[in-house]
């Protein structure tokens, strides 16, 4: 952004141009704006929670959330919670997200 800001404004102009011909070019693919109903499996592993919770939730920006998640799994791996624990938790970190999402505080 420093450079961009030291940029002339007809040679910011350029850029956003430039940016807006690659967006066409590459268009963002359509998501859902609803969670889409993925049932919990009986018995499933925190990575298998992880990959179901990312696609029940596509519209949220997962790097915003890999803190929280990455602690969980650090947690399950490293400290030995149990993966329904965690799970749990994961679950509660997406709704939590998709619910500042929704309301427009994200």
């Amino acid at each position: 952004m420093d450079i961009y800001r030291r940029l002339p404004a007809p040679a910011r102009r350029s850029l956003e141009d430039y940016a807006e011909f690659l967006a066409q070019r590459h268009p963002t693919p359509e998501v859902s704006a609803e969670p889409l109903p993925l049932e919990r499996p009986a018995e499933e592993t925190v990575v298998a929670a992880i990959q179901r919770l990312s696609r029940t939730y596509p519209m949220l920006d997962k790097g915003r959330m890999l803190q929280e998640t990455s602690a969980l799994m650090a947690a399950h791996v490293m400290q030995g919670r149990p993966a329904a624990e965690v799970i749990d938790e994961l679950e509660a970190v997406f709704r939590r997200h998709y619910e500042a999402l929704r309301s427009g505080s994200d």
